[in-house]
């Protein structure tokens, strides 16, 4: 017999129905309010002074991309079956994988129905710019990601025409699943390092394609171990004994009709990650596979019959699909971010902490200037990083036209820009989602609240497509050498342009415009310090690779500073442009969150404003007053600043963030799902712990 309180009452239950009493009361606890939106949210949209509306068309690039995004959220999200019943949380390994799979060919045929063949890639991009449905329907990714991010682009980019009518027209109908392998167990950005091969016969006009050790077993492809049956794998070509470098082929890995693996071919998963865990990636070692001459992707090199290797025409047109796919990660962060900042703010507004003065309501969390300062700033980076991808998708877009004109002038200086903009948006939306978290309090580290798995999904893109501190001295050794033509004479262009400015700085600006300019001078300053660094170690008797090694770190802060110094810029300059057709209320508040991005950048960036830009004590004090001004001015707009995201509740799939403000009534029911609370107790009561309790120690 057991008793359960409530206040000074207490009711009496067999014990067979408890779970069935406390569960009907906890349920209607939690459903009286169902209908209803917290009070205190309900003040804050009240005191927004902007069409949150207007706001929304503005980052979904205008009114008809954000119609076609919430048309195709409300399609797939009406599809019976994809949104999960149990949460995944609860679910075994195997089981998480094999819901992903149902859920996977349920999403794909209803995209598939909705697909317009007849828009351009530019428009599809605007169109899916903020489409994150995805996330609604796997908490984790999908098993498919890569056949769409990685597979299908790279037969586009590097395939030849009669490849991409045949292999397009089966990937697009998903005949076959598609991945992309070029990380492995040995090597990952190094790609010269890759060891796989594929080796020419001439006499049967095949590739034998082998692993020779463990360390040239591929890693991580998302979908691999058993989902794909098709691979993208780059390989090191051999013909007559000969590397001909690193080479895109077409491998089949699996039967099409039984799913096994093709002779050969080693498969298999690679294990629980800290996210990603429903992508199923796997590893993949070959032993002696042959395919034919015709899956070697031939775009820009070719195998001839007799074997004649043709090169191509310049090996920097494989820089076009790395560079589209940090251009949509770069995006792919503003959204992530913006998830958990909207869970983050929205919670804030409704809990209410402490007692700071007596015989007053506890305030609420949004209040205190610290919990301001952790999140203000994101949604401020937020808006950045998605101006910064819209200008470097335009960017993009333009020199791919050029590409197929044959002119490869822009591409270098856009591979460089991606590989700044990409580490910069990844550290940072990492670093704030965290914070995001931590805001929250306790409640931040449930599942339930989604910042968890958030923060692990936008972790990983610190290291995949170029781990970050590689990514920053590819970079760096594109600046130099835009440095060593400077001094040449020649002249700079593009976002390098400012490099020949005077980096002289007699007196600290402190308008907005003049922070923008100290970063750039910042960057000047320090790009022309390594620079001379570098000659003094190799004056110095080290060979140029072991004085490139000993500047890194001070070619890494180049590679930073100039991308600060971009990040700023374009954030700045695009939103003055685009926003000047914006009603007022809306122009001002954008502009708030640009001067808020700078000055907290200033601050955080003190030491380089001090060396580098003539910043005095009294300059930093009245940075941090205007600081803490700008965080109160925007204090009645961060809610509908937050809502203009527009993120269903589906799709932050968070029991702080949903818009009625209910957390603790959804953190209840999210509580009340766990598999434990289906009895009231649990066997391992009189297996283990009632024999303990009554034993001697």
């Amino acid at each position: 017999m057991l008793f359960v309180y409530f206040g000074r009452s207490h009711l009496r239950f067999q014990s067979d129905n408890l779970f069935a009493c406390v569960f009907c009361v906890v349920y209607k606890l939690c459903n009286m309010s169902a209908n209803t939106v917290n009070v205190d949210l309900q003040r804050e949209r009240a005191k927004c002074d902007f069409n949150t509306e207007e706001l929304t068309n503005f980052l979904d690039w205008g009114v008809k991309y954000t119609e076609k995004r919430r048309n195709l959220e409300q399609k797939v999200l009406s599809v019976k079956g994809l949104l999960d019943d149990t949460p995944e949380e609860y679910m075994s390994h195997k089981e998480k994988y094999e819901n992903s799979i149902r859920k996977s060919v349920l999403f794909y045929k209803t995209l598939h129905s909705m697909e317009d063949e007849n828009i351009s890639i530019d428009e599809k991009t605007r169109i899916n710019f903020r489409n994150i449905v995805t996330s609604a329907v796997f908490k984790d990714n999908s098993p498919l990601m890569l056949h769409n991010s990685m597979f299908i682009p790279t037969i586009m980019g590097q395939g030849t025409d009669e490849q991409k009518a045949y292999w397009m027209k089966r990937a697009k109908n998903m005949e076959i699943i598609g991945t992309y392998a070029q990380t492995e167990l040995g090597h990952g950005t190094f790609i010269r390092g890759l060891e796989t091969q594929a080796t020419y016969d001439p006499d049967t006009e095949e590739f034998v394609l082998h692993s020779p050790a463990l360390s040239s077993y591929k890693w991580w492809p998302g979908g691999l171990a058993h989902t794909a049956n098709y691979c993208v794998v780059m390989a090191r070509l051999y013909i007559k004994g000969k590397s001909h470098g690193i080479h895109p082929f077409m491998v089949q890995i699996r039967d099409e009709e039984t799913h096994m693996p093709l002779p050969g071919i080693k498969l298999g998963e690679i294990g629980a990650k800290l996210g990603f865990n429903t992508v199923n990636n796997g590893f993949l070692g070959f032993e002696n596979h042959r395919i034919p001459r015709d899956r070697m992707l031939m775009k820009n090199a070719q195998v001839l019959k007799d074997g004649t290797f043709v090169a191509g025409s310049n090996s920097k047109l494989t820089y076009g699909t790395m560079v589209f796919v940090r251009v949509i990660i770069v995006n792919s962060m503003a959204n992530m971010l913006a998830k958990a900042v909207t869970i983050a703010v929205r919670y804030s507004a409704i809990r209410r902490q402490s007692q700071p003065k007596p015989n007053e309501p506890e305030p609420q969390i949004l209040d205190y200037v610290t919990q301001q300062h952790k999140l203000f700033i994101a949604i401020a980076s937020s808006h950045a990083f998605y101006i910064n991808a819209m200008w470097l998708w335009e960017i993009y877009y333009s020199v791919t036209s050029q590409l197929a004109g044959g002119n490869l002038d822009n591409l270098p200086e856009l591979h460089a820009l991606a590989c700044c903009l990409k580490p910069l948006s990844t550290i940072d939306a990492t670093t704030m989602i965290e914070k995001c978290r931590l805001a929250c309090g306790g409640h931040g580290y449930m599942l339930s609240a989604n910042l968890a798995q958030t923060y692990g999904l936008a972790t990983a893109a610190y290291t995949y497509e170029g781990e970050n501190t590689v990514l920053l001295l590819q970079a760096a050794r594109s600046l130099v050498k835009a440095w060593g033509g400077h001094v040449k004479g020649q002249p700079l262009k593009g976002t390098m342009a400012y490099l020949a400015e005077d980096p002289t700085v007699k007196v600290w600006d402190g308008s907005i415009d003049g922070i923008i300019q100290s970063f750039k001078v910042v960057a000047i300053r320090k790009l022309s310090s390594v620079v001379k660094i570098l000659k003094e170690y190799e004056k110095s008797g080290l060979s140029p690779e072991d004085a490139w090694n000993k500047a890194s770190v001070f070619l890494t802060a180049v590679s930073e500073a100039h991308g600060r110094a971009v990040l700023l810029s374009v954030y700045k300059s695009e939103t003055d442009k685009r926003a000047a057709a914006l009603s007022p209320p809306l122009r001002k508040v954008l502009l708030q969150l640009v001067d808020l991005y700078v000055m907290y950048w200033a601050l955080e960036k003190v030491g380089d404003m001090l060396l580098y830009a003539s910043i005095t004590e009294r300059d930093v004090e009245e940075l941090q007053r205007r600081y803490i001004e700008l965080l109160a001015a925007i204090r009645p707009n961060a809610v509908g600043l937050v809502d203009a995201f527009d993120f269903r509740d589906e799709i932050l799939n968070s029991a702080l963030g949903a818009y009625d403000g209910r957390a603790y009534e959804r953190l209840m029911e999210e509580a009340m799902k766990s598999p434990l609370n289906a009895e009231p107790v649990n066997q391992t009561f009189h297996k283990y712990l009632k024999p303990f309790m009554r034993g001697k120690l």
